[in-house]
């Protein structure tokens, strides 16, 4: 499980041309699964997304959380995430999930993160989304379920 989480003023996933998602200020979460992923995954990864200190302070600095600034999460199938791009020019996703498999989990994961009491909008798993953002930093991170591992 891969993720790229953005911290944003705002965002949006739309889907033919229609609004499917909206947030305020909080995170965007492009999320990928990968072939041997499992279920703890999800917990681990949806408590760090949420706890994650990443919005500053009063003093400026990064020291609350999604959950402190009472702030809303976006999260975004994406199975690209799980590319891999080191041989030749063409990405290979021979590692990615299978897409019923990969759809569950992303739907397990989305209730996840709703249990910490944060508000989740979701892009649709399948389509073609266009993801708009504004970008608060810019602060971005990638995270993956690898380093749990360790």
């Amino acid at each position: 499980m891969k993720v790229v989480l953005q911290r944003v003023l705002s965002g949006k996933v739309v889907v033919g041309g229609e609004t499917v998602a909206e947030i305020g200020r909080g995170i965007v979460l492009l999320v990928g699964f990968e072939k041997g992923d499992i279920p703890s995954y999800l917990d681990k990864m949806a408590d760090k997304v949420v706890n994650l200190r990443i919005f500053e302070d009063a003093e400026g600095k990064m020291n609350l959380s999604l959950k402190d600034i009472d702030g809303e999460l976006l999260v975004v199938p994406n199975f690209t995430l799980a590319a891999d791009c080191r041989k030749g020019r063409r990405p290979s996703f021979q590692s990615s999930e299978n897409p019923e498999k990969a759809e569950k989990m992303f739907e397990e994961f989305v209730k996840k993160c709703e249990e910490f009491g944060v508000k989740v909008g979701k892009g649709i798993f399948g389509a073609d989304m266009k993801v708009h953002i504004i970008n608060d930093g810019p602060v971005t991170f990638v995270l993956s379920s690898k380093d749990f591992l360790k």
